[in-house]
């Protein structure tokens, strides 16, 4: 036997794959731990007032880059932006010229657009300060997005028939462990040592991300070889067209609307949730709102591995998104009209996310054919990230524009939160339609370990399209 054909050999690839988003999840949310250092005054009178001992004082002042809460959102805004646009094409790409080239690109352009993030830090009280660090957020989004494509395709080829919920539980667990180290240990880091010497390190982290592409590069390349595949990947890989889009099939669209308005609810939240929490609860210093804050991805973090074992085992992929997208709806009510202690919101989100990753990206592999999968990645990585974009906007607009006031007014983090409420009906509607599409063309989602082999659900419909396929073929296999 060879070593490729050996399950530890794939998760050695694995243990790399997961660790090319560590650090980059990691710099995502930094912004998000230190929103008030962003939208904190470029001067203080009577020198600098962290806010992280007492409570929402209105008087306190916080010394920092002098940002407005539309500026803040619109670093998260042009990340999604840039998301949406680039992963279409570089989902292509990959397809088309493979694995290892997408992971050593776009792992080098996180690297270079978090340098320069953290290099626009320097221009504080400059005209240059928001374009440099938006054009880092650019870039960084531009690799991170993608690079999350070259992810989720290794993870597909080397565990598709075997553990692929459990697989995709795991990189989601890495990549979220990145986050919550994050909301751990931001706010100290930048107490002790500044606010620019924090960016660096996330861009130090983004290193590491980019030595792990390049071990998995190599795995991926030797166990290829191993099992006699390079070539035959290599051949599919050139009848992959752009125009292969059009024949993706309605179950994968209702897939990414699902996926879409899921996350217009979670990421727009956790960006501004350490500010929310202190402008509407009293006594939580800066750095206890953020640990808050970060418990929906502790959450994600402790569970998404056993969440990926159980739905490995159980199926019912569709009946699980319904449940994830109804089970959030009371997280945004209690957060709009109750004073329950926010901890309780933020675990709960955390569940409910935990359960939707697992269930519904690992989806999408079961619907598309192997050959267009980097694309279908990409498209609706896209799609997501529009809405994310959109989102994003949206909640700048509602929280304020003018100035970055201390206190957000609560009225103005309720309709937040009510506009958090309506993505998620959204998400229902469009996983119910899923579900009703999915069993019309076979029940493929929602097949169970016990009604059909594992090795039944993840064939059919996407393997039905043989590895040497010809163009009829392929568009049998998706209609």
């Amino acid at each position: 036997m060879a070593a490729a054909e050996r399950a530890s050999y794939r998760f050695v690839v694995l243990l790399f794959s997961c660790l090319l988003t560590f650090g980059s999840y990691f710099c995502f949310d930094i912004p998000s731990v230190l929103q008030e250092q962003f939208q904190g005054n470029l001067t203080c009178p009577n020198g600098t007032h962290h806010n992280s001992t007492g409570h929402n004082s209105t008087l306190g002042c916080v010394e920092g880059l002098g940002m407005t809460p539309a500026q803040y959102n619109l670093l998260y805004a042009i990340y999604a932006w840039t998301n949406a646009v680039v992963v279409i094409v570089a989902g292509f790409l990959i397809d088309k010229l493979g694995n290892r080239f997408g992971v050593l690109v776009f792992s080098l352009l996180t690297v270079l657009g978090s340098s320069i993030f953290a290099l626009g830090s320097h221009f504080k009280g400059s005209p240059y300060l928001l374009p440099m660090m938006l054009t880092g957020r650019l870039l960084f989004g531009s690799g991170n997005g993608s690079l999350t494509i070259v992810q989720n395709r290794i993870t597909a080829f080397w565990f598709k028939g075997k553990e692929l919920a459990l697989a995709f539980g795991l990189t989601l667990s890495f990549s979220r462990l990145g986050s919550v180290l994050n909301f751990f240990f931001t706010q100290q880091y930048e107490a002790k040592f500044g606010m620019q010497w924090t960016l660096w390190g996330g861009t130090l982290l983004c290193v590491l991300g980019f030595v792990s592409a390049l071990t998995v590069s190599v795995l991926d390349k030797v166990g290829m070889k191993q099992l006699g595949l390079d070539g035959v990947i290599q051949q599919e890989s050139k009848k992959v067209r752009i125009q292969d889009i059009r024949r993706l099939p309605l179950c994968y669209w209702l897939l990414v609307l699902t996926i879409m308005f899921f996350y217009n609810g979670v990421f727009p939240f956790v960006a501004d949730a350490s500010k929310f929490i202190q402008d509407k609860y009293s006594g939580y210093s800066q750095q206890a709102a953020a640990y808050i804050a970060g418990a929906v991805y502790d959450s994600s973090l402790v569970l998404s591995a056993a969440v990926g074992m159980l739905i490995d085992y159980v199926g019912l992929r569709g009946i699980f998104a319904i449940g994830c997208a109804a089970l959030t709806l009371p997280v945004f009510a209690l957060l709009a009209f109750t004073f329950v202690p926010p901890l309780v919101s933020t675990i709960w989100l955390g569940i409910t996310y935990s359960f939707a990753a697992a269930s519904m990206w690992p989806s999408i592999p079961l619907v598309v054919p192997r050959a267009t999968l980097g694309t279908a990645m990409g498209l609706a990585t896209s799609v997501q990230m529009i809405g994310v974009g959109l989102s994003n906007l949206t909640v700048g607009h509602i929280l304020g524009t003018k100035s970055s006031e201390l206190k957000i007014p609560l009225w103005r983090w309720q309709q937040m939160m009510i506009f958090m409420l309506a993505n998620t009906i959204a998400c229902i509607v469009a996983s119910i339609s899923l579900n009703v599409v999915d069993k019309k063309q076979g029940g493929t989602l929602n097949r169970t370990r016990k009604g059909a082999p594992v090795e039944q659900e993840d064939r059919d419909p996407a393997d039905a399209a043989p590895l040497l396929d010809d163009e009829t073929g392929n568009e049998a296999s998706v209609s």
